[in-house]
């Protein structure tokens, strides 16, 4: 990473990673990849950097991997309580029960981000084409040490 930018200092604690969630927002892993952007003039031999996510950016990426891990996946590498449980609810119908499993089950994920101060609001809503496969969440949270709150945004399928 040529990037040579540093972190505002009021949220240096909320860290500084590698993009891989361009918009702060995903539906699967296998749709996230690096992000790059070009350095200097760019020619036939197009020269890039990787992107870098930073401060509240890396917080709002943090919390979508966070989201779309499925919980205890990584306890092989000491993580046991990683991820979240919204990968239950593949295969079940929509319905309020549901959206109310995978709000609960985001709240506990979130619970467990250390660098967040509050979660503020999370809404989970059925996609708009009304096909009853995926559910729209959304979530609102304030990160230690901020006034301003972020946002994020996941689809997840039923």
């Amino acid at each position: 990473m040529a990037d040579s930018r540093s972190v505002d200092p009021r949220f240096a604690h909320l860290g500084r990673d590698l993009l891989i969630t361009p918009f702060f927002q995903a539906t699967e892993w296998d749709l996230l990849d690096l992000i790059t952007h070009p350095r200097g003039t760019v020619y036939r031999d197009e020269q890039v950097d990787l992107e870098i996510a930073e401060g509240p950016g890396c917080l709002q990426q943090a919390l979508v991997l966070r989201l779309l891990t499925p919980r205890g996946c990584m306890s092989d590498l000491a993580h046991p309580d990683y991820g979240s449980r919204l990968h239950l609810l593949i295969g079940e119908i929509d319905g309020a029960v549901t959206r109310a499993r995978a709000k609960a089950y985001v709240l506990e994920a979130l619970a467990m981000e250390r660098r967040l101060d509050k979660i503020l609001a999370v809404d989970v809503l059925p996609a708009a084409d009304g096909a009853g496969d995926r559910l729209l969440i959304s979530a609102n949270v304030l990160p230690k040490g901020a006034t301003d709150p972020i946002s994020l945004g996941l689809e997840v399928a039923l």
